[in-house]
């Protein structure tokens, strides 16, 4: 073995230009490698998160159909309970019977909050939310302003944010003759009392 140093100007036949162009060539091919690793990567993350979106919305709205049935059930409670008697001069059977319907109707709303089921009873004076509200008439009103809730007709329900049935309303309407027609009889009692 000579003790002479050795000079990497050729290695195993190629020259130092086309071993540092191949190890250029390897450093990009691996910057690429790695780059389409990282894409697989947050390709297959976002896959997976939005599997598990859809899995939860499919649990959360898996219900929707059965609460839909059940919200007559709840209407016709509420309707039973708006007609019952409530002075203290009913027998007590049918006392008992209206403390049932008032029981069953609470536990019926009480299972619709636990599974996310929220009712929508709009109060008077709101404002009027399509998202959230039907339209079933419009009125005039001396006391709501245009375009807010006057009375509910009907509860409506959401799930989860989601509005399964809109709550039926009557909502206060523009309407510059019956504008004019409330001002009319102040003027003619001004006027009366200005001929008197």
């Amino acid at each position: 073995m000579t003790d002479e140093p050795f000079e990497p100007t050729e290695t195993l036949g190629r020259t130092a230009d086309e071993t540092e162009a191949e190890l250029e060539a390897l450093q990009a091919e691996l910057a690429a490698l790695k780059d389409q690793a990282l894409r697989y990567a947050a390709e297959a993350e976002n896959t997976r998160r939005r599997a598990e979106r859809e899995a939860n919305e499919a649990r959360a709205f898996a219900i929707s159909r059965f609460a839909k049935d059940l919200m007559g059930v709840a209407d016709n409670l509420s309707r039973a309970l708006e007609h019952a008697p409530t002075d203290e001069a009913i027998d007590p059977a049918t006392r008992n019977l209206v403390v049932g319907l008032e029981m069953t109707h609470k536990a019926l709303l009480d299972a619709f909050a636990r599974n996310g089921l929220k009712t929508i009873t709009p109060a008077p004076g709101e404002r009027f939310d399509p998202h959230q509200h039907q339209a079933m008439m419009e009125q005039t009103s001396d006391t709501v302003a245009p375009g807010r809730v006057i009375q509910s007709l009907q509860t409506g329900y959401e799930l989860f944010g989601r509005t399964l049935r809109a709550a039926m309303v009557v909502v206060a309407a523009r309407d510059s003759t019956g504008a004019l027609a409330r001002e009319a009889p102040e003027a003619g009692a001004d006027a009366e009392t200005t001929a008197a």
